[in-house]
């Protein structure tokens, strides 16, 4: 995971300032200004910490989507869709898939503009681009 982290940081360039919060987004967006752009990538790996770390999910889901609704900052959202696919034989992947699903649709509700990306192509699902 660190060398993908290293792979992303790479790519996006310097002009970049990357804050790992692995489970408390709160404070790092809590900083922002209105004349920043945050790019959290991602919330699938921010619920993923938190499924495995045992947490309440639904109370973490509350806290991250009132730290993004207070940000002033406009903030991006990378996120998976992980319920297109089969649905998984293990109990644990089946309540990360639900629980994945559960939070793109509040992101979704509470976002201006939402985009699907699939094999680089954008689909504007919500809002627009411009």
């Amino acid at each position: 995971m660190q060398a993908k982290v290293v792979k992303h940081v790479t790519q996006r360039g310097e002009g970049w300032i990357t804050k790992e919060a692995p489970f408390e987004v709160a404070p790092v967006l809590d900083a922002l200004t209105a004349d920043q752009i945050c790019l959290l990538d991602c919330a699938t790996m921010w619920l993923t910490n938190h499924l495995l770390a045992d947490h309440d999910l639904s109370t973490e889901q509350d806290a991250f989507l009132n730290a993004v609704a207070r940000c002033q900052a406009d903030v991006v959202i990378v996120s998976n869709e992980t319920g297109l696919g089969i649905v998984p034989e293990n109990k644990l992947a089946r309540q990360f898939r639900e629980a994945q699903g559960r939070l793109n649709i509040a992101i979704a509700k509470q976002a201006d503009t939402v985009v699907q990306v699939t094999v680089g192509l954008p689909l504007v699902l919500k809002g627009s681009l411009s």
